[in-house]
């Protein structure tokens, strides 16, 4: 098989197993409701129909979903599902989101320089492909950035990284999403910086260097922050 493709496809399933995990903690699918179809779901990720089964089957690899023979997918019951953080409602809440993955991804990303594997740095190397695309095309990608720090915190190979990043998935992306306008508007100039950013925290887990790998992501989460908000922080004992 030709590794590019391979590849490809393989990053594509993990953006649909994302975007349909997610839905499934946050409730949009329901305990024993059945998914839509696969024609439904190819047409609305534009994957094919291995992509999307590819994602389908690491969902059913992880209790997430269960099948009736001819009849389709449905979500399963989930003793161990993240509980949901509240809704992000105002800006003081962004503040509040960065405020914990400041502390809660800084030590994931030293544990994941001192713990990654071969199969983990491909993990993260292919959301940094499509950052890089992205970047290219000066654009800014929400899923590709998210399934970055994704990889990272299962690098750590500390589940509970992992389980509350995904809790906060919905939280993170508008935080992401704003800083994606906010840096779309600075040109390649902004782009370019965020991604060497990535680039210098996975080169820090390549390396195996766990301080330098704190540092860079705190820098890098300190820097989303401080462009979506400015440089003027909120003052928290107020709201």
């Amino acid at each position: 098989m030709n590794v590019e493709r391979s590849k490809k496809r393989t990053t594509l399933a993990d953006r649909v197993y994302h975007v349909l995990y997610s839905r499934i903690i946050n409730g949009d699918y329901p305990t024993n409701q059945k998914l839509p179809p696969e024609s439904t779901l190819s047409a609305e990720f534009d994957v094919s129909r291995p992509v999307l089964r590819a994602a389908l089957e690491r969902l059913r690899q992880e209790d997430m979903i269960y099948s009736r023979q001819g009849a389709g997918s449905y979500v399963r019951a989930h003793k161990t599902m993240p509980v949901g953080y509240a809704k992000v409602e105002t800006l003081a809440d962004i503040q509040r989101c960065y405020e914990f993955r400041l502390n809660l991804e800084t030590e994931a990303c030293a544990l994941a320089a001192e713990r990654r594997n071969d199969a983990s740095l491909s993990e993260i190397e292919a959301s940094l492909d499509l950052l890089r695309d992205a970047t290219e095309s000066l654009q800014h990608r929400e899923d590709a950035d998210f399934s970055f720090h994704l990889s990272i915190l299962k690098a750590s190979n500390n589940h509970y990284f992992e389980a509350s990043l995904r809790a906060l998935r919905e939280q993170i992306n508008v935080g992401m999403t704003l800083h994606g306008n906010a840096i779309i508007t600075e040109g390649t100039e902004g782009l370019s910086q965020v991604l060497d950013e990535h680039l210098g925290i996975f080169e820090a887990i390549r390396q195996q260097k766990p301080e330098e790998a704190r540092l860079r992501m705190r820098r890098h989460l300190e820097h989303s922050r401080d462009r979506l908000f400015g440089g003027g922080l909120l003052d928290l004992r107020m709201m």
